[in-house]
């Protein structure tokens, strides 16, 4: 089960986020501090708390400009929604479900209130039956039971009736009947069944009823299935730290007697036996040997005591081997030096240490090194500890990962953060332009606060009105355009982002699909806008680097492409245009076009809307164009975005052989440019 869209409402500095699409495996939410980041995750968390996270409180979580509306009734916290969130169910999800169900749900909606209830639904055509859906089959149930009665008696009454409002007292016309409810009302239609003839109308609306509660039985049992499947949200803002030097005994006291004062302090500790696969008391006893053992020299009794001891070292030694290799994988300076930062687990009797050996064989604890070695250990530790259980089926969230790592450490934990999130969906806020990369902003949320009146919003899109919420996004295209100045030797202007996002997701198919593709040597340098490029063109083309450009065939792009400037700097060839790979021509195209037939499709799974008629009478006119008209609000970026989505579940095979041919005859024109 996959998070597909979330939002935050009522809780904190956040009054309504908006809805935030999250991506399959990792979302990024970047901005500036106090824009609500943090509560963001907080609040996502509560759909589905691990053990022992505190509950909602509306005197600590409502926003608290409003609380007033809480004390003075004019709200009621059962009403009000802190989040709700959307998944999109897998194969196993759905193999779960009753058979009957299992072609028939995609998605599921949990909503989490403030008093810490919750509903939920699924995309079922019937989710439920409502007090108003069955009221006239009631009425005409007890109207005829009491006509009956009149008659036998000879006294009008309404016994049946009152009966019946006495039944359903409380109960909201247009909410969902619950099992408790349902089970009343059933109850009270029980006591009159006698009174109904066999074959006759009334039976027809009594049969109505009960198949309508059968039916709410059933997609009962959905919801149930879909909870239980749910994940957990594990919130990560304070990573706890392994201590150097643990003791043993001391540690098994304070855990079997509760006397933690302060449960981070020792938590990296219980983490770090966990992943050993000891608790404290079983680690100390391994390494002691008692005085009755002392005096037994038969030979059982000290092989039992040699292999109690080497047990415990094997396990120690296979921890510290799995630590160093992720540790080195960030953190080692110099990868020829392959001896560097060997990180060992060590037990001396009652103490547990853990050092970390240089290449010169010189073992220093682990609280001597910097403070971005002792947290990057420590995250490797509690996470690899918590993978068995907790982090199984769970979204991670992490808040500020990192921030003791020097940037470029950061941008190679930025690879480790991609690797958890290919098991578990991973959302996380950073400040640092050197944890998002260039390649993922479509992953990217801008979270900003202009105005304390309005809250905390979320941008799906790269747009902010704060500039300090682009900041890292700006930083990281700003650095990767640095490198590419002094380490690319062959660059490929785009004009903007989204061409960039085609291209390099296109690319990748044809890599898997071992077709002709770009060279990785090649940077792809999104220029912003057609009439940047010429200004990128010159700048690189100065440092004596080989560069090419792709300009759209509308008018922005002719305009461009007949600058004299950029001719005389790229030369003709350099200078791509997007009618030039088409294989039907289009006039004004752009690099939409060259997908066209498969964006046709994706725009249906993302937008549920078919345009595929519209595409089809109009086959040469720009896609873009007739997506505009078709569309309400129509944005080409997440059009570009659902694209990327679509590239990560599907294989180049899946697109039109025209598409294929296309972007091959594009891929061999660019090689050709910058050879």
């Amino acid at each position: 089960m996959k998070l597909k869209t979330v939002q935050v409402t009522n809780y904190r500095s956040i009054k309504d986020t908006g809805v935030i699409e999250v991506e399959r495996e990792k979302t990024i939410l970047v901005g500036p501090n106090e824009a609500g980041k943090s509560a963001i995750l907080q609040a996502i968390q509560h759909l589905k708390r691990p053990a022992g996270v505190p509950q909602l409180d509306a005197l600590r979580d409502y926003p608290r400009s409003l609380y007033n509306d809480i004390t003075r009734g004019k709200v009621d916290p059962s009403h009000s929604k802190v989040v709700s969130a959307t998944f999109v169910l897998d194969k196993d999800d759905k193999a779960a479900l009753p058979e009957a169900f299992r072609d028939k749900v995609s998605t599921y909606t949990f909503t989490r209130y403030l008093d810490n209830s919750a509903v939920h639904e699924s995309d079922l055509d019937f989710s439920g039956t409502t007090l108003a859906h069955i009221r006239k089959d009631l009425d005409r149930v007890a109207a005829h039971v009491d006509a009956m009665l009149s008659a036998e008696t000879g006294t009008e009454t309404s016994k049946t009736a009152a009966d019946l409002e006495a039944t359903v007292e409380g109960f909201h016309a247009n909410w969902k009947l619950s099992k408790e409810r349902r089970t009343k009302i059933r109850g009270w239609l029980k006591k009159y069944i006698s009174r109904i003839d066999a074959g006759s109308a009334i039976e027809q609306r009594y049969d109505a009823i009960e198949a309508a509660f059968d039916l709410t039985d059933q997609a009962d049992e959905v919801l149930s299935v879909l909870e239980k499947r749910m994940p957990v949200f594990v919130l990560s803002n304070n990573y706890f730290r392994v201590r150097p030097r643990i003791h043993l005994a001391h540690l098994h006291q304070r855990v079997t007697q509760k006397l933690m004062d302060d449960d981070k302090y020792d938590y990296g500790n219980l983490c770090l036996l966990k992943l050993l696969g000891f608790d404290a008391q079983e680690l100390a006893k391994a390494g002691t040997v008692t005085d009755k053992q002392r005096e037994d020299n038969s030979e059982t009794n000290l092989t039992a005591i040699e292999r109690r001891a080497d047990e415990r070292q094997y396990q120690l030694d296979a921890a510290s081997a799995r630590l160093t290799d992720e540790i080195r994988s960030i953190w080692n300076p110099n990868p020829d030096r392959a001896e560097a930062d060997r990180l060992r687990v060590l037990a001396d009797g009652q103490y547990l240490k853990v050092v970390v050996e240089d290449d010169l064989g010189v073992s220093v604890e682990l609280d001597q090194r910097s403070e971005g070695f002792q947290w990057l250990v420590s995250f490797f530790v509690v996470f690899f500890a918590e993978a068995e259980d907790n982090y199984e089926n769970a979204i991670l969230l992490l808040d500020e990962p990192g921030v003791s790592l020097h940037a470029l450490k950061q941008r190679e934990f930025q690879k480790t953060i991609t690797r958890l999130a290919e098991n578990n969906q991973t959302i996380f806020t950073t400040h640092s332009p050197f944890l998002v990369g260039s390649d993922e902003l479509d992953r990217v949320r801008v979270v900003e606060m202009t105005d304390r009146k309005v809250g905390t919003k979320v941008h799906t899109t790269v747009t902010s009105s704060d500039p300090a919420g682009l900041l890292p996004l700006q930083e990281a295209l700003g650095y990767d355009l640095a490198q590419s100045l002094f380490t690319k030797k062959k660059n490929f202007i785009l004009e903007g982002l989204t061409d960039y996002w085609y291209l390099d997701a296109v690319s990748n198919l044809f890599a898997a699909a071992g077709k002709a593709h770009l060279d990785p040597k090649i940077a792809l340098i999104p220029a912003g806008t057609a009439s940047k490029i010429t200004y990128f063109a010159t700048i690189l083309h100065a440092h004596n680097l080989k560069v090419a450009a792709l300009l759209d065939s509308d008018k922005a792009g002719d305009d461009v492409a007949k600058q004299e400037v950029l001719i005389h700097t790229l030369k003709q060839k350099a200078i791509l245009r997007t009618k030039d790979f088409l294989t039907d021509p289009i006039e004004k195209s752009e690099i939409e076009d060259l997908l066209r037939a498969t964006l046709t499709e994706v725009v249906k799974a993302e937008f549920n809307v078919d345009v595929a008629k519209a595409v089809s009478d109009h086959p040469n006119r720009p896609l873009v164009d007739i997506l505009a008209k078709e569309i309400k609000d129509f944005s080409k970026y997440k059009l570009a975005k659902a694209f990327l989505r679509w590239s990560r579940d599907h294989d180049a095979s899946e697109l039109t052989k025209a598409e294929i041919s296309q972007f091959e005859k594009l891929f061999t024109a660019v090689s050709k440019a910058l050879a």
